[in-house]
This record gives structure tokens, C-alpha cells and sequence, in this order.
């Protein structure tokens, strides 16, 4: 009874309710979620279509309009411009810069209702997890988006110098947004990977040794993923991308490192919890220093006992 609707029950844990839920509960309690994380993004690519013409399209255009003059396509006025060669282009451009953003800008939103559905179980102490991994999955993005932007620049001036003298440059609406979102977003799904290494050992799959013997090999996939992800495919941006990742992934293993030595003292404390009150400690039969008596010797090992002296041999004899 109350398995569909409410999710957690009020006498209950997260656990002992999400132990309840039929398969109708988790679906409806999906369709919420996903109906949620929907209408965050609508929001937020309605601002994101606002701000186009109120700064977002400048910013967007910036790394190619600080491009020398012979790497650029030149208005009539001396300004920078990008062609568009369709009737819908500008709009479709505008729509497709709407969505990516309003999905950035809503991200600690919809990525809190992912959290909620995929762990039903959490207790009310323990939502603190869930906070920690929109905040942190949210911070890495945007610094992975933001080292993307900045190295933009320098990026398009390698690969578009690469044309020659003779070449006339000239980039179109399409091409370089497309060029820049995609840049954008390799980069800040790419620093997420080393949270889910941390999430991993959060949860005790992943845990320090198995990281730490892993530590070369994970470098290098770092290194050969970067080379695969980067758009450009050139050089200096797989190793901007791969450096930072390297750091993070360090990072997240030094974090498994101390989130293991917590585990331990605390299993070690618990162990302690289980022991009646009334229950005897368990002491060594083996005779110490302190209660006056000789050790025991080891095995193999004689020990000799102290000569007897005149006064007590002649007792003896008696």
C-alpha cells in the first residue's frame, strides 16, 4: 500500500521506502524527473535567446574577430564578419546557440533531478553527496569551458596560419559556431571524467591502490583521449586539454587516497560497536615483564634458570 506516489514514506528510511517502489512508481517518478529537467532547459534557452543580442553573440564571436586582419573575413567598415550562405541560416545558427547554453545554464538543475532519480536510497544525511556532485560537476564544466575559450584564439590563429599567404580566409556563420560549441563542449564534458572516478570510490567500487597502480595508464588514456576528443585534432589543444586533465585525475586519486583511510577508521571504530557490553576482552595467556615472571622463551630457544646456591643445595639434600 503507498508504493505509488509519495516516495519516501514518513516512518521510513530512503532505503526501506526505495525497497517499496513498483516498477509503475519508478516510471512515474521518471516521467517527473525527466518532465522537471525539461523545463529547466526551455528556461534556460529562452534566456539564452535573449542574451544572444544582448552580449552572448560578441563573446561567441570574439576569438575570431581578434584575429589578425589576414586570418578574418573583412566587412566593408573594417569590422569582422562571418557568411552565411542560407536563408535559415541565421536563424538555425541563433536556435543552436539557444539550446546548447540554456542546457549549460540549467545544468545544476537537471543534473540535481538526475541525482535524485538515480539514488532513491540516500538518507537525509546523506543529500549532502548530492549537493557536493551538481556543485563539483558544474564548477568542472565551466572551468573546462572556460580554459576552451581561452585557448580559442591562439588555436584558430595555428590552424588558420597554416593556409599560407595565398589563401583568402574567409569562415562561415556555420562552420565556426559549430567550431566553437563543439570546442566548448569536448572540454567540459572532458573534465567531468576524473568526478566520476571520485564517485566511483565514494561508493566503494573504485578504490586508491586499484587508482594508484593504474596511475601510468591512466596518463596515457588521458593523453590518447584528448587526442581523439579535440576537434582540431592539432597539438596544442590535445595538450591543453590533457594537462589540466591529468591534474584532475591526480586530484581525484589523492581524494580516493583519503577517502579510503576515512573508510578504514571508521569500519575499525564499528567493529568495536558490535561487541556486548558484557563480553570479555580477549587477553594474551603469555606472561609479561610487568607481573614479575620471566617471559616465555621461544620455541627452540633453552633458558637457563638461575644456579641454586650452597645454603639452599644442602636443604635440598635434607
Amino acid at each position: 500500500m503507498g508504493a505509488i506516489g509519495r516516495r519516501r514514506r514518513r516512518g521510513g528510511t530512503g532505503r526501506d521506502s526505495a525497497a517499496t517502489m513498483t516498477l509503475v512508481a519508478h516510471l512515474t517518478e521518471l516521467r517527473t524527473r525527466v518532465g522537471t529537467s525539461l523545463l529547466f532547459i526551455l528556461l534556460g534557452t529562452a534566456l539564452a535567446f535573449w542574451w544572444y543580442e544582448h552580449g552572448l553573440g560578441d563573446v561567441i564571436r570574439a576569438p575570431y574577430c581578434g584575429l589578425p586582419e589576414d586570418l578574418r573575413y573583412n566587412d566593408s567598415d573594417g569590422g569582422c564578419g562571418l557568411l552565411i550562405t542560407d536563408v535559415f541560416g541565421g536563424a538555425l545558427i541563433r536556435l543552436k546557440i539557444s539550446f546548447i547554453v540554456g542546457i549549460v545554464l540549467s545544468a545544476p538543475f537537471w543534473l540535481f533531478q538526475l541525482w535524485r532519480f538515480v539514488t532513491p536510497g540516500l538518507e537525509r544525511n546523506e543529500k549532502f553527496y548530492g549537493v557536493s556532485f551538481v556543485a563539483a560537476s558544474s564548477a568542472l564544466f565551466a572551468l573546462g569551458a572556460a580554459l576552451a575559450y581561452v585557448s580559442l584564439a591562439a588555436g584558430l590563429r595555428l590552424l588558420l596560419g597554416l593556409a599560407g599567404d595565398g589563401a583568402v580566409i574567409a569562415l562561415t556563420a556555420q562552420d565556426y559556431i559549430g567550431f566553437v560549441l563543439s570546442l566548448l563542449l569536448a572540454f567540459g564534458v572532458s573534465f567531468e571524467v576524473p568526478l566520476i572516478a571520485v564517485m566511483l570510490n565514494a561508493v566503494g567500487i573504485l578504490t586508491y591502490a586499484a587508482l594508484a597502480s593504474a596511475r601510468r595508464w591512466i596518463f596515457f588514456l588521458t593523453v590518447v583521449f584528448a587526442a581523439f576528443v579535440t576537434p582540431t585534432q592539432d597539438p596544442f589543444t590535445m595538450l591543453v586539454m590533457a594537462g589540466p586533465m591529468v591534474v584532475l585525475f591526480e586530484m581525484a586519486i589523492q581524494l580516493a587516497r583519503l577517502v579510503d583511510k576515512r573508510r578504514a577508521r571508521r569500519a575499525a571504530v564499528e567493529s568495536f560497536h558490535d561487541l556486548d557490553d558484557d563480553a570479555a576482552s580477549p587477553l594474551d595467556p603469555a606472561p609479561s615483564r610487568l607481573d614479575g615472571r620471566p617471559a616465555a622463551a621461544a620455541p627452540g630457544h633453552v633458558q637457563l634458570l638461575p644456579s641454586a646456591g650452597p645454603a639452599q643445595s644442602r636443604q635440598g639434600e635434607r
